[in-house]
């Protein structure tokens, strides 16, 4: 059997066994996260689209991944409570992973391999140049709060750079489309 987007085994943030199949029929907006980086106050809006757009459909799912300077140090429960007190997430969050180098989870591996090119690619990458910072280099997951969208089908629909917040007008008609669908 060919493994698909929802067959990759993957583990809650309280440790239970899943994968994406478990949200299959929705549209699953995944998102590489971190509690100690610029972009964390991201959280907020991602929580706002949870709860505004759920009943419609879709599913935000959280992935902490400590690949960025150290910006995701915590345990699976600090990172489950910091995100339940500053931000009162609700929506799923999972263990933490690699989303880069050479211990990539195979789900970001394919979510990249999927879809190369991210919307918005640019200016964060010369913010982080402009800190002295080496980006991850192209065609890879650039900083946290990178965005892949997969619509009902399992496919990955878009991909947004992590400076194009849950408020964005190209992400919201990204997933209004990919709810009609």
């Amino acid at each position: 059997m060919t493994e698909t987007l929802d067959t990759i085994p993957l583990a809650t943030i309280d440790g239970r066994p899943a994968t994406l199949g478990d949200w299959s029929g929705k549209v699953r907006l995944l998102v590489n996260v971190a509690s100690k980086c610029g972009l964390t106050p991201q959280y907020e809006g991602l929580e706002q689209l949870y709860r505004e757009k759920k009943d419609a459909g879709l599913e935000v799912l959280g992935f902490p991944a400590n690949d960025f300077m150290g910006q995701e140090p915590g345990s699976e429960a600090e990172i489950a409570s910091f995100c339940s007190v500053n931000f009162d997430v609700t929506f799923p969050m999972f263990a933490k992973i690699a989303v880069t180098g050479d211990g990539v989870h195979p789900l970001y591996r394919a979510l990249v391999a999927a879809r190369p090119d991210a919307t918005g690619e640019g200016p964060m990458r010369d913010k982080l140049a402009g800190f002295g910072i080496a980006a991850n280099p192209a065609p890879g997951v650039l900083w946290n709060f990178e965005k892949f969208l997969v619509g009902r089908d399992g496919k990955v629909a878009a991909r947004f750079s992590p400076d194009v917040t849950a408020e964005d007008p190209r992400l919201r008609a990204a997933i209004d489309a990919a709810l009609s669908a």
